[in-house]
């Protein structure tokens, strides 16, 4: 029994959600959000709540039942309250600039690297060794910040690198050198 799959989804007022077949389109005060599900998958609208029913209890609907239950709910939170990522930058001379929508980023290249934000991704430059991506789907921004983050991931013997917010770095020790001299 899918503990996750069987909560229900509160629907906040200003949200309007439309079912076509398997295809749910979500709106609300942020945007417009749209995906399709499973066909064998039920989603039902009681009472300002989402509910997903499954058909049977078969390994293909148990697993189905949570992700889709999960997929909608990021849905619902993306048209409301939206979703961030926060990342910071750590290194010497390492930086973020904005330029129009573009970030700039200073990594210890040769060159700058651009980043263009993609299609419902915005990006906001707080202070030059942080700044934050939004947007209302869960999976762009999450996306996004990977694509980003791996432009520079963090090393483990400095730890420079792009890092997201909160992350820690697994830090190694240096070789140990020669100590002591020659005998």
């Amino acid at each position: 029994m899918s503990r996750i799959g069987n909560k229900p989804i509160p629907v906040p007022s200003g949200v309007t959600i439309e079912q076509n077949g398997s295809t749910l389109v979500i709106k609300g005060p942020r945007g417009t959000l749209e995906q399709t599900f499973h066909p064998e998958m039920g989603i039902e609208q009681q009472d300002g709540l989402l509910l997903i029913k499954r058909p049977s209890e078969s390994k293909l609907h148990r697993s189905l039942h949570g992700l889709t239950r999960t997929l909608v709910a990021n849905m619902v939170q993306g048209v409301t309250e939206g979703f961030t990522r926060n990342l910071e930058i750590a290194g010497v001379g390492y930086r973020v600039a904005k330029d129009g929508n573009t970030l700039v980023f200073s990594l210890g290249f040769s060159h700058p690297v651009r980043m263009e934000p993609p299609a419902g991704v915005t990006f906001n430059v707080d202070t030059p060794t942080r700044f934050s991506i939004s947007g209302i789907d869960k999976q762009a921004v999450g996306q996004e910040a990977a694509r980003i983050r791996k432009l520079r991931e963090p090393e483990p013997y400095k730890g420079k690198g792009i890092t997201y917010q909160g992350e820690r770095i697994r830090r190694k020790a240096g070789k140990a050198g020669k100590v002591g001299g020659k005998k």
